[in-house]
């Protein structure tokens, strides 16, 4: 099953939440024809799906507790293999979470080609979310949860991130401009890869 994977261009997508990170995946897909893939999406297809895995997934996050890695990265090569005849490469966004996560992924899928790095100062990524907050509904886009988020978002992500740079395969990205500024420096970042 891994064989069809063998090859495949897989870039990271790591971003703190408001870092538009979501907003530059889609202008890649729209340009590159690669295939994204949220975690997060995938877990709640599944749930929704109703299936086996869909019922143990709400029951272990019911509990409150974390989602096997195992289940998550089997998860993501289920998807990963389903659209690798038609995809140009693979957003993998959201992933991996710690060092660990990463190393898995290669022992089961492959390595990835890069890291996009897109980041936003801490008080730009507030202020977008705060701003999300109006209209989305959502109940954590609040200053005390948001800050609660970025704080686990930077602990978690930062030994990644020095993980991948003694590769040489992080690109970081500043994201405080406009979406279409971002987007350049992103398209120079995937140029040097094909």
């Amino acid at each position: 099953m891994a064989e069809k994977l063998k090859g495949a261009k897989i870039i990271f997508v790591v971003g703190g939440p408001g870092s538009g990170k979501g907003t530059q995946c889609e202008k890649i897909v729209a340009k590159y024809g690669y295939t994204h893939l949220s975690t997060g999406d995938l877990l709640r297809a599944e749930v929704s799906s109703g299936s086996e895995r869909g019922k143990k997934l709400t029951a272990i996050m019911e509990r409150g507790e974390l989602v096997p890695l195992e289940t998550v990265l089997d998860m993501l090569k289920d998807a990963m293999v389903a659209h690798s005849d038609k995809a140009k490469g693979f957003l993998i966004d959201g992933y991996p979470r710690e060092v660990r996560q990463g190393e898995e992924f290669e022992k089961k899928i492959g390595p990835p080609t890069l890291l996009l790095y897109i980041d936003a100062a801490e008080e730009t990524m507030i202020k977008r979310l705060l701003k999300r907050g109006e209209t989305s509904g959502r109940s954590d886009d609040n200053e005390e949860t948001i800050r609660n988020r970025l704080g686990t978002y930077y602990s978690a992500t930062k030994p990644v991130i020095g993980f991948y740079e003694k590769r040489g395969i992080v690109r970081k990205i500043n994201s405080e401009g406009t979406p279409d500024g971002v987007f350049g420096e992103v398209c120079k970042a995937l140029e040097a890869i094909h």
